[in-house]
Protein backbone atom coordinates (compact mmCIF):
# COMPACT_ATOMS: atom_id res chain seq x y z
CA UNK A 1 0.00 0.00 0.00
CA UNK A 2 1.23 4.04 -0.29
CA UNK A 3 1.41 6.37 2.10
CA UNK A 4 1.92 10.13 1.77
CA UNK A 5 4.69 11.04 3.83
CA UNK A 6 5.13 15.01 5.89
CA UNK A 7 6.15 16.35 2.87
CA UNK A 8 3.69 15.01 0.19
CA UNK A 9 5.59 12.47 -1.44
CA UNK A 10 3.88 9.00 -1.77
CA UNK A 11 5.97 6.07 -0.62
CA UNK A 12 5.59 2.51 -0.98
CA UNK A 13 5.03 0.36 2.50
CA UNK A 14 6.33 -3.19 2.66
CA UNK A 15 6.60 -5.65 5.49
CA UNK A 16 9.77 -8.11 5.44
CA UNK A 17 10.05 -11.48 6.09
CA UNK A 18 12.44 -10.86 9.09
CA UNK A 19 10.75 -8.67 11.21
CA UNK A 20 7.58 -6.72 11.15
CA UNK A 21 8.95 -3.24 11.08
CA UNK A 22 6.75 -1.71 8.32
CA UNK A 23 10.00 -0.28 5.76
CA UNK A 24 8.77 2.79 4.14
CA UNK A 25 10.88 2.99 0.44
CA UNK A 26 12.07 6.40 0.15
CA UNK A 27 10.61 8.23 -3.39
CA UNK A 28 14.17 9.26 -5.32
CA UNK A 29 12.65 13.30 -4.83
CA UNK A 30 11.81 12.55 -1.32
CA UNK A 31 13.25 15.68 0.90
CA UNK A 32 16.59 14.71 2.54
CA UNK A 33 17.22 12.20 -0.17
CA UNK A 34 20.81 12.28 -2.00
CA UNK A 35 19.43 12.29 -5.29
CA UNK A 36 22.99 11.99 -6.58
CA UNK A 37 23.69 9.18 -4.67
CA UNK A 38 20.65 7.99 -2.81
CA UNK A 39 22.99 4.69 -1.04
CA UNK A 40 24.23 7.20 0.94
CA UNK A 41 24.07 8.97 4.09
CA UNK A 42 25.66 10.21 6.92
CA UNK A 43 24.04 10.34 11.15
CA UNK A 44 25.64 11.17 14.15
CA UNK A 45 24.50 9.80 17.83
CA UNK A 46 25.24 10.30 21.40
CA UNK A 47 26.56 8.14 24.05
CA UNK A 48 24.18 7.42 27.32
CA UNK A 49 24.62 6.79 30.51
CA UNK A 50 22.15 4.25 32.50
CA UNK A 51 20.78 5.39 35.64
CA UNK A 52 18.82 2.37 35.95
CA UNK A 53 21.19 -0.24 34.34
CA UNK A 54 20.95 -3.04 31.71
CA UNK A 55 22.85 -5.56 32.30
CA UNK A 56 21.87 -9.45 30.95
CA UNK A 57 19.66 -10.36 28.07
CA UNK A 58 16.70 -12.93 28.33
CA UNK A 59 17.06 -13.67 24.36
CA UNK A 60 21.14 -13.16 22.81
CA UNK A 61 19.96 -13.20 19.41
CA UNK A 62 17.38 -10.37 19.65
CA UNK A 63 18.80 -8.50 22.30
CA UNK A 64 16.01 -8.26 24.83
CA UNK A 65 16.63 -7.22 28.23
CA UNK A 66 16.02 -8.87 31.37
CA UNK A 67 14.74 -5.71 33.06
CA UNK A 68 13.99 -2.23 31.60
CA UNK A 69 16.20 0.40 32.18
CA UNK A 70 16.40 4.39 31.97
CA UNK A 71 19.54 6.49 30.85
CA UNK A 72 20.11 10.09 30.16
CA UNK A 73 21.92 11.20 26.66
CA UNK A 74 25.47 13.17 26.49
CA UNK A 75 26.25 15.58 24.89
CA UNK A 76 29.86 15.66 23.77
CA UNK A 77 30.27 11.85 23.66
CA UNK A 78 29.25 11.57 19.88
CA UNK A 79 29.69 9.00 16.99
CA UNK A 80 29.52 10.09 13.44
CA UNK A 81 29.19 7.27 11.06
CA UNK A 82 28.91 7.53 6.84
CA UNK A 83 27.50 4.21 5.57
CA UNK A 84 27.20 4.22 1.48
CA UNK A 85 26.03 0.78 0.20
CA UNK A 86 27.51 0.31 -3.77
CA UNK A 87 27.19 -2.08 -6.80
CA UNK A 88 30.93 -3.15 -7.05
CA UNK A 89 34.31 -3.22 -5.61
CA UNK A 90 36.80 -1.19 -6.91
CA UNK A 91 38.57 -2.76 -9.90
CA UNK A 92 36.39 -5.43 -9.77
CA UNK A 93 33.89 -6.39 -12.59
CA UNK A 94 30.12 -5.48 -12.01
CA UNK A 95 28.06 -8.16 -10.17
CA UNK A 96 24.47 -7.93 -9.87
CA UNK A 97 24.35 -8.28 -6.32
CA UNK A 98 21.00 -6.19 -6.17
CA UNK A 99 19.22 -8.56 -8.48
CA UNK A 100 18.18 -11.04 -6.44
CA UNK A 101 16.57 -14.16 -7.82
CA UNK A 102 16.39 -14.79 -11.72
CA UNK A 103 19.79 -12.41 -11.86
CA UNK A 104 22.07 -15.71 -12.85
CA UNK A 105 24.08 -15.65 -9.89
CA UNK A 106 24.12 -17.91 -6.62
CA UNK A 107 22.74 -16.29 -3.75
CA UNK A 108 25.17 -17.97 -1.88
CA UNK A 109 27.76 -16.28 -4.15
CA UNK A 110 25.93 -13.30 -3.35
CA UNK A 111 25.88 -13.60 0.24
CA UNK A 112 29.51 -14.35 0.19
CA UNK A 113 30.21 -11.48 -2.03
CA UNK A 114 28.71 -9.33 0.00
CA UNK A 115 30.38 -9.97 3.07
CA UNK A 116 33.71 -9.89 1.80
CA UNK A 117 33.19 -6.75 0.75
CA UNK A 118 31.98 -4.86 3.57
CA UNK A 119 33.95 -2.46 5.30
CA UNK A 120 34.85 -0.23 8.35
CA UNK A 121 36.83 2.79 8.98
CA UNK A 122 36.95 3.56 12.74
CA UNK A 123 38.47 7.03 13.63
CA UNK A 124 41.00 6.73 9.98
CA UNK A 125 41.80 3.35 10.89
CA UNK A 126 41.00 0.42 8.65
CA UNK A 127 38.84 -2.75 10.83
CA UNK A 128 39.13 -6.28 10.23
CA UNK A 129 37.98 -9.87 12.57
CA UNK A 130 35.55 -9.00 15.29
CA UNK A 131 34.71 -5.05 14.54
CA UNK A 132 34.13 -5.76 11.17
CA UNK A 133 32.11 -8.91 11.59
CA UNK A 134 29.88 -7.05 14.39
CA UNK A 135 29.02 -4.29 11.58
CA UNK A 136 28.69 -6.51 8.92
CA UNK A 137 26.18 -8.75 10.93
CA UNK A 138 24.39 -6.25 11.47
CA UNK A 139 24.47 -4.47 8.08
CA UNK A 140 22.75 -8.19 7.11
CA UNK A 141 19.49 -7.19 9.18
CA UNK A 142 19.28 -3.82 7.29
CA UNK A 143 19.78 -5.61 3.75
CA UNK A 144 16.94 -7.86 5.22
CA UNK A 145 14.54 -5.73 5.99
CA UNK A 146 15.15 -3.05 3.35
CA UNK A 147 15.68 -5.44 0.46
CA UNK A 148 19.25 -3.57 -0.84
CA UNK A 149 21.74 -6.66 -1.18
CA UNK A 150 24.14 -4.57 -1.26
CA UNK A 151 27.63 -4.22 0.18
CA UNK A 152 28.64 -1.66 2.02
CA UNK A 153 31.40 0.52 3.47
CA UNK A 154 31.09 2.12 6.78
CA UNK A 155 33.62 5.28 7.79
CA UNK A 156 33.05 6.46 11.69
CA UNK A 157 34.67 9.25 14.16
CA UNK A 158 34.04 9.41 17.15
CA UNK A 159 34.67 11.67 20.52
CA UNK A 160 34.13 9.08 22.91
CA UNK A 161 37.08 6.23 24.10
CA UNK A 162 36.33 2.86 22.30
CA UNK A 163 35.58 -0.25 25.04
CA UNK A 164 36.42 1.87 27.97
CA UNK A 165 32.97 1.56 30.23
CA UNK A 166 31.58 5.30 28.27
CA UNK A 167 28.80 3.67 26.42
CA UNK A 168 30.87 4.08 22.68
CA UNK A 169 28.85 0.91 21.16
CA UNK A 170 25.28 2.98 22.14
CA UNK A 171 26.51 6.14 19.77
CA UNK A 172 27.77 4.24 17.63
CA UNK A 173 25.32 1.65 16.81
CA UNK A 174 22.72 4.13 16.74
CA UNK A 175 24.65 6.61 14.45
CA UNK A 176 25.39 3.33 12.26
CA UNK A 177 21.06 2.25 11.93
CA UNK A 178 20.31 5.73 11.58
CA UNK A 179 22.61 6.16 8.81
CA UNK A 180 22.43 2.49 7.37
CA UNK A 181 18.67 2.89 7.23
CA UNK A 182 18.42 5.85 5.36
CA UNK A 183 21.52 4.79 2.96
CA UNK A 184 19.32 1.59 2.28
CA UNK A 185 15.94 3.34 1.14
CA UNK A 186 13.99 3.04 5.00
CA UNK A 187 12.02 5.45 6.57
CA UNK A 188 11.72 4.32 10.18
CA UNK A 189 9.93 5.61 13.00
CA UNK A 190 11.80 6.36 15.96
CA UNK A 191 10.15 3.38 17.30
CA UNK A 192 11.58 1.11 15.38
CA UNK A 193 15.27 2.99 14.63
CA UNK A 194 15.11 2.34 18.16
CA UNK A 195 14.28 -1.66 17.63
CA UNK A 196 16.85 -1.99 15.20
CA UNK A 197 19.47 0.11 16.47
CA UNK A 198 19.24 -2.67 19.55
CA UNK A 199 19.96 -5.26 17.21
CA UNK A 200 23.67 -3.75 17.16
CA UNK A 201 24.13 -2.59 20.81
CA UNK A 202 21.20 -2.49 23.20
CA UNK A 203 21.80 0.35 24.73
CA UNK A 204 22.04 2.39 21.42
CA UNK A 205 18.16 2.06 21.11
CA UNK A 206 18.63 4.19 24.04
CA UNK A 207 20.80 7.19 22.17
CA UNK A 208 18.32 7.22 19.38
CA UNK A 209 17.00 9.80 21.76
CA UNK A 210 17.72 12.77 23.33
CA UNK A 211 17.84 13.56 27.24
CA UNK A 212 15.89 11.08 29.71
CA UNK A 213 15.34 7.89 27.98
CA UNK A 214 13.44 4.72 29.28
CA UNK A 215 14.27 0.96 27.61
CA UNK A 216 10.90 -0.71 27.72
CA UNK A 217 12.03 -4.45 27.88
CA UNK A 218 8.98 -6.36 26.56
CA UNK A 219 9.30 -10.06 25.24
CA UNK A 220 10.13 -9.71 22.16
CA UNK A 221 11.64 -7.39 19.16
CA UNK A 222 8.21 -5.91 18.75
CA UNK A 223 7.93 -4.74 22.31
CA UNK A 224 11.49 -3.97 23.27
CA UNK A 225 12.05 -0.61 22.26
CA UNK A 226 13.32 2.80 23.94
CA UNK A 227 11.30 6.50 24.21
CA UNK A 228 12.25 9.80 25.77
CA UNK A 229 11.13 10.61 29.57
CA UNK A 230 9.66 14.41 30.24
CA UNK A 231 13.07 15.56 32.75
CA UNK A 232 10.18 18.12 34.26
CA UNK A 233 11.70 20.67 36.54
CA UNK A 234 15.40 18.94 36.60
CA UNK A 235 17.98 19.96 35.32
CA UNK A 236 20.34 17.32 35.37
CA UNK A 237 24.61 17.63 34.12
CA UNK A 238 27.12 14.51 34.24
CA UNK A 239 30.52 15.14 35.46
CA UNK A 240 32.86 12.08 33.59
CA UNK A 241 35.76 11.13 35.39
CA UNK A 242 37.92 9.38 33.20
CA UNK A 243 40.14 6.62 35.11
CA UNK A 244 41.34 4.85 32.42
CA UNK A 245 40.75 4.62 28.57
CA UNK A 246 42.19 1.63 27.92
CA UNK A 247 40.20 -1.49 26.28
CA UNK A 248 38.94 -3.26 29.52
CA UNK A 249 39.95 -6.54 29.91
CA UNK A 250 36.62 -8.47 29.35
CA UNK A 251 33.82 -7.14 27.39
CA UNK A 252 30.59 -6.31 28.01
CA UNK A 253 28.86 -8.81 26.35
CA UNK A 254 31.05 -11.30 27.95
CA UNK A 255 30.73 -10.03 31.28
CA UNK A 256 26.77 -10.31 31.36
CA UNK A 257 27.07 -13.53 30.15
CA UNK A 258 28.79 -14.73 32.97
CA UNK A 259 27.06 -12.72 35.48
CA UNK A 260 24.24 -14.10 34.35
CA UNK A 261 25.32 -17.75 34.49
CA UNK A 262 27.38 -17.52 37.21
CA UNK A 263 26.38 -14.87 39.74
CA UNK A 264 24.05 -15.58 42.31
CA UNK A 265 23.27 -11.87 43.90
CA UNK A 266 22.63 -11.56 40.14
CA UNK A 267 18.78 -12.57 40.06
CA UNK A 268 17.86 -10.53 43.49
CA UNK A 269 19.54 -7.31 41.16
CA UNK A 270 17.09 -7.93 38.30
CA UNK A 271 14.38 -7.46 40.53
CA UNK A 272 14.99 -4.73 42.38
CA UNK A 273 15.65 -3.01 38.81
CA UNK A 274 11.92 -3.04 38.25
CA UNK A 275 11.84 -1.03 42.20
CA UNK A 276 14.71 1.41 41.56
CA UNK A 277 12.89 2.15 37.87
CA UNK A 278 9.65 2.90 39.61
CA UNK A 279 11.37 4.83 42.43
CA UNK A 280 13.62 6.76 39.51
CA UNK A 281 10.35 7.78 37.37
CA UNK A 282 8.48 8.98 40.32
CA UNK A 283 11.63 10.92 41.66
CA UNK A 284 12.05 12.67 38.15
CA UNK A 285 8.21 13.86 37.89
CA UNK A 286 8.24 14.87 41.86
CA UNK A 287 11.72 16.78 40.64
CA UNK A 288 13.92 15.10 43.38
CA UNK A 289 17.18 15.13 42.56
CA UNK A 290 18.56 13.83 45.61
CA UNK A 291 16.15 10.89 45.47
CA UNK A 292 17.21 10.08 42.01
CA UNK A 293 20.59 10.21 42.87
CA UNK A 294 20.38 8.22 45.46
CA UNK A 295 18.43 4.85 43.68
CA UNK A 296 21.32 5.90 40.72
CA UNK A 297 24.01 5.11 42.80
CA UNK A 298 22.44 1.84 44.19
CA UNK A 299 21.38 0.77 41.26
CA UNK A 300 24.51 0.73 40.23
CA UNK A 301 26.55 -0.27 43.57
CA UNK A 302 24.12 -3.39 42.69
CA UNK A 303 25.28 -4.06 39.42
CA UNK A 304 28.85 -4.39 40.18
CA UNK A 305 28.39 -6.48 43.34
CA UNK A 306 26.60 -8.85 41.13
CA UNK A 307 29.72 -8.69 38.22
CA UNK A 308 32.10 -9.43 41.00
CA UNK A 309 30.64 -12.41 42.34
CA UNK A 310 30.83 -13.96 39.21
CA UNK A 311 32.89 -16.91 38.90
CA UNK A 312 35.60 -15.95 37.80
CA UNK A 313 34.78 -12.41 39.08
CA UNK A 314 34.02 -9.66 36.57
CA UNK A 315 36.56 -6.73 38.45
CA UNK A 316 36.45 -3.54 36.31
CA UNK A 317 37.44 -1.32 38.65
CA UNK A 318 41.07 0.11 39.27
CA UNK A 319 43.01 1.69 42.28
CA UNK A 320 41.39 5.51 40.69
CA UNK A 321 37.63 4.13 40.58
CA UNK A 322 37.79 3.50 44.46
CA UNK A 323 39.48 6.80 44.56
CA UNK A 324 37.16 8.79 42.94
CA UNK A 325 34.03 6.90 44.62
CA UNK A 326 35.38 8.55 48.05
CA UNK A 327 35.95 11.73 46.33
CA UNK A 328 32.10 11.36 45.21
CA UNK A 329 30.82 10.78 48.97
CA UNK A 330 33.29 13.15 50.29
CA UNK A 331 31.71 16.10 48.10
CA UNK A 332 28.35 15.00 48.77
CA UNK A 333 29.18 15.01 52.53
CA UNK A 334 30.34 18.84 52.27
CA UNK A 335 26.91 19.67 51.12
CA UNK A 336 26.96 19.67 47.42
CA UNK A 337 24.27 17.23 45.45
CA UNK A 338 26.45 14.27 43.71
CA UNK A 339 25.93 10.88 42.75
CA UNK A 340 27.81 8.27 41.73
CA UNK A 341 27.35 5.41 38.83
CA UNK A 342 29.62 3.20 36.83
CA UNK A 343 28.85 1.03 34.06
CA UNK A 344 30.82 -1.59 32.26
CA UNK A 345 34.67 -0.22 32.98
CA UNK A 346 36.87 1.33 35.60
CA UNK A 347 35.09 5.08 34.64
CA UNK A 348 33.17 7.07 36.70
CA UNK A 349 29.93 9.22 36.66
CA UNK A 350 28.50 11.64 38.84
CA UNK A 351 25.39 12.60 38.56
CA UNK A 352 24.45 16.53 39.61
CA UNK A 353 22.28 19.61 39.36
CA UNK A 354 23.65 21.58 36.33
CA UNK A 355 23.81 24.69 38.69
CA UNK A 356 26.54 22.86 40.77
CA UNK A 357 28.20 20.99 38.04
CA UNK A 358 31.50 23.29 38.18
CA UNK A 359 31.83 23.23 41.34
CA UNK A 360 31.28 18.82 41.40
CA UNK A 361 33.90 19.26 38.70
CA UNK A 362 36.38 21.38 40.77
CA UNK A 363 36.19 19.28 43.97
CA UNK A 364 36.51 16.16 41.58
CA UNK A 365 39.99 17.93 40.16
CA UNK A 366 41.04 19.02 43.42
CA UNK A 367 40.16 15.38 45.30
CA UNK A 368 41.18 13.08 42.63
CA UNK A 369 44.16 15.49 40.30
CA UNK A 370 45.33 12.28 38.54
CA UNK A 371 42.09 11.61 36.78
CA UNK A 372 40.66 13.66 33.74
CA UNK A 373 37.55 15.67 34.45
CA UNK A 374 34.79 16.58 31.99
CA UNK A 375 31.35 18.15 32.36
CA UNK A 376 28.73 17.01 29.62
CA UNK A 377 25.04 18.15 29.52
CA UNK A 378 22.09 15.98 28.37
CA UNK A 379 22.46 15.48 24.70
CA UNK A 380 20.39 15.34 21.61
CA UNK A 381 19.11 12.42 19.98
CA UNK A 382 20.31 10.82 16.96
CA UNK A 383 20.73 13.03 14.08
CA UNK A 384 20.66 12.69 9.61
CA UNK A 385 23.15 15.17 8.19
Amino acid sequence: MTEETADGVQSQIVKTRESNVPVRQSAPNEVGADVANPRVATASANANIALIKYWGKADEELIIPRASSLSLTLDGLTSRTTVEFFDKVDGEEDADVAGGSGSGVDCREIYDYIKSADSLTIDDVPQQGKALDRVSRFLDIVRAQSGLHLPARVVSHNTVPFGAGLASSASAFAALAAAASKAAGMDLSPRDLSRLARRGSGSACRSVFGGLVQWHAGHDDETSYAEPVDMGSLDLAVIVVLVSSDLKPVSSREAMRRTVATSPLYPAWVESCAVDLDEALNAIRQGDLERLGAITEANAFGMHAAMMASRPAVLYWLPDTVAVLRAVDGIRDSGLGAWSTMDAGPNVKVLADARDARAVAAALRERVPQCEVEIHRPGSGVRLH
